[in-house]
């Protein structure tokens, strides 16, 4: 059933004049008094800070092969180097802010380490497929060492790798692809394969894809220029470059179990002038790479959180409990009953008609900012409602990011012309007006995109600290708070904010059960459309973007539990009389991007110990959900 959102628009038309009026009339309403920019606090590590993050920027741009010899060493001696520079500070004699921003940095130099200890580990598995590889990236290396290649040199060393690419190949491709049965009689002294996991061969695909373009770029940087390169190195590199593509594709299909047709566009169309390199697959089956128990526990003291993954899931199960029970409650409003998916099915097919999606969101966006208006709950500064904009997903990012995005702008995911009749109406369904209304605030005001103006112009130095426990959490704080406030009026729109609660509940649950080896994507996939009423194919396009490389490992528990964070410590700060809700909710914003136990520990002006926090067990204090009473 299509719907029109007329009435939200004309209920949103004299707001949305009456700021254009305000605009032309005065000019100063988005000029700030810079009286009050010139007294704004500093951090005594500031300086600090940014130095550090142009120090890590200009490494990162130089050691530019990923996973290098050269560059693992020099990674590993920066975070080092800098740790120790660390500790000779007097960290007694910092004021608070300065504080602050040690531990932040020691944490995250910590955190630096542990993750190249563990690319470490996941080269050890994956070594086996790709004895090569380290010879291939200090091509690079020695390129970027500005040490003369030697063309005769470097074309036997693509050579030698040539032969190793194809014997490791041979050993997973059948008799037939060997040469049939001459390769049979020659194959029975040959080294078994390695046995490694449908994971591992893949991220060896991977490496072999990113490796080769690596190598494209070595081998374009003396092409043509070099007369004697080209005579020497164009025939081998040629060679060996399909000789990598056709092993990466080897593995995809004989041993992760990718199609040949998926696998065949996963490397890219070759190398030379094309290029090499490959990338996340918006086809084919869903790997991803578990960090395990040891990995989790990692990422989790890096975000200053004192639970296990067993702990937050079970967090998790209680959230989705009152989620369950409210929806219920909505779908009893209706006349269905328990029958809460009926409800929400309902609730999908009240889409707009193509083509009215943005003016929707639009409208979406004033109300909430109007909304937050009426209530004085945090600046939104002028400038901050008038430089955002809009534009579109293509259908090939909708099947890894199903819903609307933002930030600096909102990127809406809706049908076009191409998509399939099944694809559109799973869009439209999913994009509905009442799960949009939910969240067009997450994205924008006060979400994302107030999160980044706000980055730009308070502690910019802390970007380097940025978590999903921050920004996504605090946009996800939003949709909690605005339940707590009635913003969802309407049985329709509680069902649409329901979907999302329980979805950011699910997305604890399945992203650290994968993690922890318990939960399958597939799996996963089914989990979602089973606990939270997802169309099957956005269900695929949400597991795809967890698990596909695009976002750290605990990215998609952070929404929720960077929220529960949140709202425990607006129930110490607010509920408590200690700090108005504007004050609480600018100071959030303006302390910059951090782990929300530092955040704590900064509003709450608790002791900043050297050596880290002491654990915060914020589940304990949180305030009970606030259920829907009826009547509001």
């Amino acid at each position: 059933m299509l719907r029109s959102f007329r009435a939200i628009a004309l209920m949103c038309l004299p707001t949305l004049a009456g700021a254009q009026q305000k605009k032309a009339a005065d000019p100063l309403a988005t000029v700030p008094k810079l009286s009050t920019l010139a007294a704004r606090p500093t951090s005594d590590l500031a300086a600090v800070i940014e130095r550090y993050t142009a120090d890590q920027r200009s490494l990162i741009t130089r050691y530019d092969a990923t996973d290098s010899p050269d560059q693992r060493q020099r990674m590993r001696a920066f975070a080092g180097g800098w740790r120790t520079r660390l500790t000779e500070l007097d960290f007694d004699k910092l004021n608070a802010e300065g504080k602050a921003d040690y531990v932040l940095l020691d944490n995250q130099l910590k955190h630096q380490i542990a993750l190249l200890d563990r690319t470490d580990r996941q080269r050890g598995e994956t070594g086996p497929l790709l004895p090569f590889a380290d010879k291939l990236l200090a091509l690079q290396d020695t390129r970027r060492n500005l040490i003369p290649v030697e063309p005769a040199a470097a074309a036997r060393t693509l050579a030698q790798v040539l032969k190793q690419v194809d014997s490791m190949r041979t050993l997973f491709e059948p008799a037939a692809a060997r040469g049939g049965a001459q390769a049979d009689s020659t194959t029975r002294s040959r080294a078994a394969a390695p046995k490694v996991s449908r994971t591992v061969a893949n991220r060896a695909a991977e490496n072999i894809d990113q490796t080769r373009s690596i190598v494209t770029n070595w081998y374009r940087y003396y092409d043509g220029y070099d007369p004697m390169f080209s005579w020497w190195v164009k025939s081998p590199y040629a060679r060996l470059d399909s000789a990598l593509n056709r092993y990466a594709r080897t593995l995809r299909e004989r041993v992760v179990g990718i199609p040949p047709a998926v696998s065949q566009t996963l490397a890219g169309g070759g190398g030379g002038r094309g290029g090499g390199g490959g990338g996340a697959s918006n086809d084919g089956p869903i790997i991803g790479d578990p960090i395990g128990d040891i990995g989790l526990a990692e990422d989790l003291a890096n975000e200053m959180i004192p639970y296990t993954p067993q702990e937050l899931i079970a967090i998790a199960e209680r959230e989705y409990a009152f989620s369950l029970s409210e929806v219920k409650k909505a779908a009893r409003q209706l006349g269905f009953g328990d029958d809460w998916k009926a409800a929400m099915e309902k609730v999908k097919n009240t889409y707009v008609e193509p083509g009215r999606q943005p003016e929707m969101i639009r409208d979406l966006a004033r109300q909430a900012e109007n909304y937050f208006d009426q209530h004085d709950w945090v600046t939104i500064p002028p400038l901050a409602r008038e430089d955002w904009r809009m534009d579109m997903l293509s259908p090939e990012r909708q099947k890894v990011s199903p819903f609307f995005l933002g930030g600096d702008q909102i990127l809406v995911s809706y049908p076009t012309a191409d998509m399939t009749d099944e694809d559109k109406l799973m869009s439209m369904r999913g994009n509905n007006p009442h799960f949009s209304h939910a969240t067009v605030f997450h994205e924008l005001n006060p979400g994302h995109h107030l999160q980044g103006f706000m980055q730009a112009r308070y502690n910019q130095h802390r970007r380097i600290f940025s978590t999903p426990f921050w920004n996504e959490g605090q946009s996800l704080y939003w949709e909690m708070f605005l339940w707590d406030h009635g913003f969802h009026a309407s049985a329709e729109d509680r069902i649409g904010a329901l979907f999302w609660r329980m979805h950011r509940s699910a997305r604890i649950i399945f992203s650290l059960n994968f993690h922890l080896g318990k939960m399958s994507p597939d799996q996963a996939i089914q989990f979602l459309v089973d606990t939270v009423g997802f169309e099957r194919a956005n269900a695929e396009g949400e597991v795809r973007r967890s698990f596909n490389g695009s976002y750290s490992p605990l990215y998609q528990a952070g929404y929720m539990l960077g929220g529960l964070e949140l709202r425990a410590l607006h129930h110490e700060l607010v509920d408590s009389g200690k700090m108005t809700e504007r004050a609480f909710h600018d100071a959030v914003l303006e302390g910059g991007a951090m782990p929300i136990a530092m955040v704590r520990a900064r509003l709450e002006r608790l002791p900043i110990p050297r050596d880290g926090l002491a654990p915060w067990r914020f589940a304990e204090q949180l305030p009970p959900p606030v259920p829907w009473a009826g009547g509001r």
